[in-house]
């Protein structure tokens, strides 16, 4: 051979190596089922695509080769018309043997993924087999307290399945056969993985797994969601360490630009009183009548908390300092494009609410008469 010929056999070597390593092979049989369809599908963005159809020989044997780009993992689902045979898990490189019935009881050798991703479903049927027996047993019943047995049953099927699940996911948590793990559902789309505080295994096996699979789209789509479980788990938290108030909180600034929360004032019957400084009748107001009933009520346990609806916060702050308010004043610059606007359902300007002890009180106040006589009442 000339030294040419053997550099272009080389060459072509070269190639064929570099194509061969991009790509995994299915070698693959359908037991009683010759001259059978395939149909390839691909998993992406959660859900399947159909990437081709494969013939099978008379003896039901067929061959495929699926190209898998550079640091992806595909979930790869082998169907015959609307039943699936096979589910596997590929990288580039794996040589997989499959041998299957028409009904999707299948063995596969080649690919460890792959093995790993049969007993995991393997093991969801079986629960899913448990569930289903046991619905019917519960709806058909003779008694309640049959009924009752059967649904303690379910229950403790689900938390034995779920804790032995939670054990799976940790000592597999480089696996991306873990992945399906925690999407799966039971009953009618019961979430094995649905307590908020599962959002700490999805964070935990996105970050393993993004040490071996670092520029994997499955791996990144469950990043995401285990950051959205993290934002729920979070909100949570808060919501059960906040203090317990019983109305929407408001937080804007004073004149010196301090925030000011509504939470924090210390009283007991606060009037939220929302205006505008450009409103020469609502100004009135505050010299009329805030005025004498905070001279009157303040010291029985009456405070102010007004918010301006000011884009003109120089205008608001000029108004405040003239009228000296003794009360806390604040302002907010998005004016009637305030989110307070609509948390508190304000129709117009000006507004009233009444907390006392802590919570709203139900009754509007539209004017002095009806306000003196409020705060007499509570105070």
């Amino acid at each position: 051979m000339s030294r040419l010929s053997r550099l272009f056999a080389l060459a072509v070597l070269a190639v064929m190596t570099a194509a061969c390593c991009r790509s995994a092979k299915i070698d693959g049989v359908i037991t009683a089922a010759p001259s059978s369809e395939v149909v390839v599908k691909v998993l992406n963005s959660g859900a399947l695509e159909v990437v081709d159809t494969v013939a099978c020989d008379d003896a039901g044997k067929f061959s495929y080769r699926l190209d898998i780009e550079k640091g992806q993992v595909e979930f790869v689902y082998l169907y015959r018309a609307d039943r699936k045979l096979a589910s596997l898990l590929l990288q580039a490189g794996d040589r997989v043997d499959l041998v299957t019935d028409t009904l999707g009881v299948y063995t596969v050798s080649g690919s460890e993924e792959s093995v790993r991703l049969s007993e995991v479903e393997n093991a969801y049927a079986e629960i899913l087999r448990k569930m289903n027996a046991l619905s019917v047993r519960a709806e058909n019943a003779a008694d309640v307290d049959e009924a009752i047995a059967v649904r303690q049953a379910i229950s403790d099927e689900y938390v034995a399945y779920y804790r032995d699940r939670v054990k799976y996911v940790m000592a597999n948590s480089r696996s991306m056969a873990v992945i399906p793990v925690l999407y799966q559902t039971l009953g009618n789309n019961f979430p094995v993985f649905g307590q908020t505080t599962d959002a700490i295994h999805f964070r935990n096996v996105a970050d393993s797994l993004a040490l071996e699979y670092p520029d994997s789209r499955h791996v990144k789509a469950l990043r995401q969601e285990a950051e959205r479980r993290l934002g729920y788990l979070g909100m949570e938290n808060l919501i059960r360490t906040a203090p317990q108030v019983g109305y929407p909180e408001i937080e804007l600034p004073d004149l010196s630009g301090r925030k000011q929360k509504l939470s924090e004032v210390d009283a007991k019957v606060v009037m939220i009183h929302f205006w505008t400084a450009t409103d020469a009748q609502q100004k009135m107001f505050n010299l009329d009548v805030l005025n004498p009933l905070y001279e009157r009520y303040h010291s029985k346990g009456f405070e102010i908390y007004q918010v301006a609806l000011d884009t003109d916060k120089g205008l608001w702050a000029r108004v405040v300092k003239e009228q000296k308010h003794p009360w806390v004043s604040v302002c907010d610059s998005r004016g009637t494009a305030s989110p307070y606007v609509a948390t508190y359902n304000i129709p117009a300007l000006p507004a009233f609410f009444i907390i006392n002890d802590g919570a709203l009180v139900d009754g509007s106040v539209v004017d002095e008469a009806s306000l003196r006589k409020l705060l007499d009442k509570l105070l």
